[in-house]
């Protein structure tokens, strides 16, 4: 855990929210800034500053998130419809948080390409 991480301290439990899935891996919640109908972040208990800076080790991490992402996606009845998931690293690619997490957005069309 690192102490000044806003998604340690939620995935630790020190700052209340309403999760939409939890496991011992990953915690899900919905975004406060949503970009689509449904905007969900599900971020990874242990902290990762960003997908660049993953280890080999965390692999098993990353693909749990990609699978809790579909699984939330079945779970909340949007998957046939179509989901986005976006992970934004570092400060060009629009990361702000440095604590990894994936965006699940769904609930509406998205064009191509993103942004």
């Amino acid at each position: 855990m690192s102490p000044d991480c806003i998604f340690c301290k939620i995935a630790a439990g020190e700052i209340a929210t309403r999760k939409v899935y939890e496991d011992d891996v990953c915690v899900a919640f919905n975004d406060l800034s949503p970009q689509a109908p449904t905007h969900i972040l599900i971020i990874p208990v242990g902290h990762i500053d960003s997908l660049d800076t993953a280890k080999s080790n965390e692999e098993n991490v990353l693909g749990h998130l990609l699978s809790a992402a579909a699984h939330i996606a079945r779970d909340k009845g949007f998957a046939d419809a179509g989901y986005r998931v976006v992970i934004n690293t570092n400060g060009d690619g629009g990361q702000t948080v440095f604590h990894l997490h994936v965006h699940l957005l769904a609930g509406r069309p998205f064009d191509f390409p993103p942004g």
